[in-house]
């Protein structure tokens, strides 16, 4: 019989590196994106689709997550994961062609997203109201230094070593994660608490899950909220190289100012878990985030691309990003107390799959201009807070 350790002390550190491993695995590679066109013979347009195989392997899996870890308990699927993980990177540093790389990087989103997922039900384990909150904050604090990190280490192995060697990076740093969770992580899930994977069983829960207006709500705005940046992560490389004229080791110009705000944001909603309504703080955060995107488009249409102008709305956006994003996440699965893992495999299902529809359908037609980008901005967060709204009156009238 499994027992169910008390949390560590630095297990919001723990399940920050889990939460990150999955854009940690996009934005490294986001440098070599022209040379791999060039070693693997691929056109822009096909090597973009290594990252659309990845989002969309990765939405489809994350269903099966949370429900697997109810099952099994959240280490064991933890490990597992992390295992296959390190194998496919090694796949990717080992692939000849475009079409293998392809492959290997859908195997890598199979198992990236068990880390978002299971961290989030895991917190929901060990805490709830305020506590709760201010754990998923220092989560997404620490979490936050992951994006603004990866591409700069990828700039630099793409520069010194090749494309391959970020994947190389990949396996070893995945494989001293695996190492950490193996000796810190706790089994948080009790045995008489586990649930089962019967068909029957499972086709109720998710029929629960995702017909629930409250959740399906939350889940919207949340992925919309997140769409209204990272348009920007999917387009950085013509953003930033060809529109701004930035190197391939200069990525820390978008992803500085991003990833200041989002751990600014997570530290401020962390300080006033307890002290505001979980409402009150995701409409400060939604003000933050309309005012972003309003400074966004008049720079673009008052002045040419260049920096710092063309990247400093960018931080304010995902300062508020960030400060709604904890209430609504927990606002979210708060509704299935006895099922939180496969909800929140639902909830990062509607995230990655709006992710891998933005990246191979809603980014190529954004990417032209900064303009476009500002636009795509101001509408995704335009239909985030419609979401918002209609959860929040959803909750008022029932």
């Amino acid at each position: 019989m499994t027992k169910v350790r008390p949390a560590p002390r630095g297990i919001a550190m723990l399940l920050a590196a889990l939460s990150a491993l999955g854009p940690f695995s996009i934005d490294t590679y986001l440098p070599s994106f022209h040379e791999i066109g060039e070693k693997l013979d691929a056109t822009p347009h096909q090597v973009q689709q290594t990252l659309s195989a990845y989002l969309l392997a990765f939405a489809v899996m994350t269903l099966w997550h949370g429900a697997i870890a109810d099952r099994f308990g959240r280490r064991r699927v933890i490990l597992a994961a992390l295992g296959l993980f390190g194998l496919a990177s090694a796949g990717c540093f080992v692939a000849t062609s475009i079409e293998q790389l392809w492959f290997w990087r859908a195997m890598q989103g199979v198992t990236a997203g068990a880390g978002i997922v299971i961290s989030r039900a895991i917190v929901r384990d060990l805490f709830d109201g305020p506590p709760a909150q201010r754990l998923m904050s220092q989560i997404t604090m620490m979490f936050a230094l992951a994006p603004a990190i990866a591409p700069v280490i990828g700039g630099w192995l793409q520069t010194l070593f090749g494309w391959r060697s970020i994947f190389a990076f990949l396996v070893l740093s995945t494989a001293a994660l695996g190492f950490a969770c193996w000796k810190l992580l706790p089994e948080t899930l009790p045995p008489e608490k586990r649930q089962s994977l019967k068909p029957a069983y499972l086709g109720r829960s998710y029929f629960k899950v995702l017909t629930s207006p409250r959740f399906l709500f939350a889940c919207a705005a949340l992925s919309l909220n997140f769409l209204g940046f990272f348009i920007y992560v999917l387009s950085a490389p013509t953003f930033l190289m060809k529109h701004l004229g930035v190197p391939e080791t200069g990525f820390l110009w978008l992803f500085g100012p991003a990833m200041s705000g989002l751990m600014s944001g997570a530290w401020l909603s962390g300080r006033l878990a307890g002290k505001r309504s979980p409402e009150k703080t995701i409409g400060l955060g939604y003000l933050l985030m309309i005012s972003a995107a309003t400074l966004n488009v008049s720079l673009n249409l008052a002045l040419p691309p260049g920096l710092p102008w063309s990247v400093m709305p960018i931080f304010v956006y995902t300062l508020g990003m960030s400060l709604a994003m904890p209430s609504l996440t927990l606002l979210a699965l708060d509704p299935f107390p006895e099922q939180r893992g496969l909800a929140a495999s639902c909830q990062t299902f509607f995230q990655s799959g709006a992710n891998s529809i933005a990246a191979g359908l809603i980014v190529p037609l954004l990417w032209g201009s900064t303009l476009t980008l500002s636009l795509g901005m101001a509408g995704l967060l335009g239909l985030g807070g419609l979401a918002a709204f209609a959860h929040r009156q959803w909750r008022r009238n029932k």
